[in-house]
């Protein structure tokens, strides 16, 4: 049985329809470094298509539980119906939120039982977290079990055991191969790339808006774009003509001038990546993230004394995603981080985490021939520090 769902969930098929859906990147190297077991508390904080959700259920079964979060409700919704089962029987809990937010949301004094009932427990409203920056009636910090190590004024442990959280940054299939989303060329649709619909801000108001600077520096900052200068060139003469409002516009002003054969990387595959990114403050949510993942595994692992620690596991699908990655893991990892040159140590840093993946582990050439968008995939995960 273990052998036909890893072939079903390798491959993208749906496990209640039998069709083919959306393929999780790098599925068995999440589940090696995660390593979900039965009875562990697992959090993935990108839900997207649930690939990755359902395996860490599958592998963590009998009881094992996960919370999903995800921007995107149309994701949280098409999982929800593929995974009721998981979810009445209390092993999945899925929420729409944001992972910058991630302290507050894994906040949530039932198990999860906000996204459940309405949000009460008995009558106990259990959402208060989300809400009023994290502070109860009386102004007291709901937040608290995630800060000072997990312990309350008396120092007694109020953290949860959470034994993973997963990260993909990428986008589900569902997302990219659905025109109206915006998010791909390669089919005509509104150029719009939010990842929460409820948000204002689209695509095309930033093409239609900012100025010709401002449109450069996103392209180079975000998409690493050569021709940042030409295509905000071309975008703001185009605009003047007629508002720029599908991906098909965008697509042809992008590649205006340079010679593409099939194979090849799309000329503007670049420009709709740092649009996407932009629209979404993705690095900003990234930057945020990070240590709060740090800070809700260390709240779980302060009072062991042996075993194995909390682990993040974090999948990007370009440079400024890993080299943010790469550099939180690697200060963290490290008892100094002083500047080069000091004579001795005056910052106080202890490591927390142990890098398990010195370098990114990358899909296999199968996989990428089986699955092409995950060739950009990178793989990076840690494991907290258990204090002896």
């Amino acid at each position: 049985m273990q052998r036909e769902m890893a072939f079903l969930f390798k491959f993208g098929i749906d496990m209640q329809t039998g069709q083919p859906g959306h393929q999780p990147v790098l599925l068995e190297e999440v589940l090696k470094y995660l390593s979900p077991k039965p009875g562990g508390m697992y959090i993935d904080g990108t839900v997207g298509g649930g690939g990755h959700t359902e395996a860490i259920l599958a592998r963590s079964a009998p009881d094992g539980k996960v919370l999903g979060i995800d921007t995107d409700a149309q994701a949280l919704e098409r999982v929800g119906k593929r995974l009721a089962s998981m979810v009445n029987n209390g092993r999945l809990t899925l929420v729409q939120g944001n992972f910058a937010e991630l302290a507050r949301i894994v906040q949530n004094e039932a198990d999860f039982v906000s996204s459940i009932d309405g949000g009460h427990d008995g009558g106990r409203d259990q959402s208060r977290p989300y809400r009023d920056g994290g502070r109860d009636e009386g102004g007291r910090d709901l937040l608290r079990p995630y800060k000072d190590g997990g312990r309350d004024d008396e120092g007694r442990d109020q953290s949860r055991p959470y034994n993973g959280i997963l990260l993909d940054l990428g986008f589900s299939s569902y997302q990219m191969d659905d025109p109206q989303r915006g998010f791909s060329f390669s089919a005509d649709g509104p150029l719009d790339m939010r990842l929460d619909q409820s948000q204002e801000l689209t695509a095309a108001d930033l093409v239609n808006t900012a100025s010709e600077e401002e449109l450069a520096r996103i392209f180079r900052q975000y998409g690493e774009e050569n021709r940042s200068r030409q295509i905000a060139w071309r975008i703001v003469r185009a605009r003047a003509r007629g508002p720029i409002t599908r991906t098909g516009q965008l697509a042809q002003l992008a590649a205006t001038g340079v010679s593409y054969k099939p194979g090849m990387i799309h000329p503007a595959t670049r420009v709709f990546q740092a649009l996407r990114i932009a629209v979404n403050g993705e690095l900003e949510r990234l930057e945020a993230a990070l240590p709060q993942m740090l800070d809700v595994l260390s709240a779980a692992t302060i009072q062991k004394t042996g075993g194995d620690g909390g682990r993040m596991v974090i999948i990007s699908f370009h440079s400024l995603e890993d080299r943010l990655v790469k550099g939180f893991m690697r200060r963290e990892a490290s008892d100094c981080i002083c500047p080069p040159g000091l004579p001795v140590c005056v910052c106080g840093h202890k490591a927390r985490l142990r890098i398990l993946t010195p370098k990114p582990v990358t899909p296999t050439s199968s996989e990428v021939s089986a699955n092409p968008r995950a060739r950009s995939a990178k793989l990076r995960a840690a494991e907290i520090i258990v204090a002896p």
